[in-house]
């Protein structure tokens, strides 16, 4: 699998919590005051991994109506996030801590009952909930150090 584009993520120390993002050659910012002050101005790190894999299961779904030539009008999935425990895989008798995380989906348009339990099926299939599933592994490399660049 080829490389994706270089996302960059920074946060001043005057800026509290608060993060600033360029992605896609556009720049977005990630608060998560509400950890310090309960004031939250934006969305949070898990806000953005759960619009993620929304937009992805959305787009799948159209892509997919599309060249079945299927009326699907609109796609909606709301999802929210839980810590759960659950029985470590290597050790039954132990519990580990996972995310879990639910979508409700919702299909508008003219669709046969088929049709909406293969959509059903189709939205596990999307890019980002198929690299959660599968687990990541994250590799971290500390830089040279550099002096401070101007603000992005």
């Amino acid at each position: 699998m080829a490389k994706s584009e270089t996302v960059i993520v920074s946060a001043d120390s005057t800026a509290g919590y608060v993060a600033e993002i360029i992605a896609g050659g556009r720049s977005m910012t990630i608060d998560e005051s509400a950890v310090k002050d309960g004031h939250k101005t934006g969305p949070d790190p898990n806000d953005f991994l759960l619009s993620a894999l929304g937009a992805c299961t959305v787009v799948t779904l159209h892509m997919y109506a599309g060249r079945k030539n299927w009326p699907l009008e609109r796609a909606e999935v709301r999802l929210q996030q839980e810590t759960v425990q659950v029985p470590d895989p290597l050790a039954p008798e132990k519990l580990v801590k996972k995310m879990l995380i639910t979508k409700q989906l919702l299909l508008f348009g003219n669709l046969t009952e088929e049709q909406r339990l293969r959509l059903e099926d189709i939205s596990g299939r999307c890019p980002v909930q198929r690299t959660l599933e599968a687990g990541v592994q994250v590799q971290t490399f500390l830089e040279p150090l550099v002096p401070l660049p101007d603000k992005l």
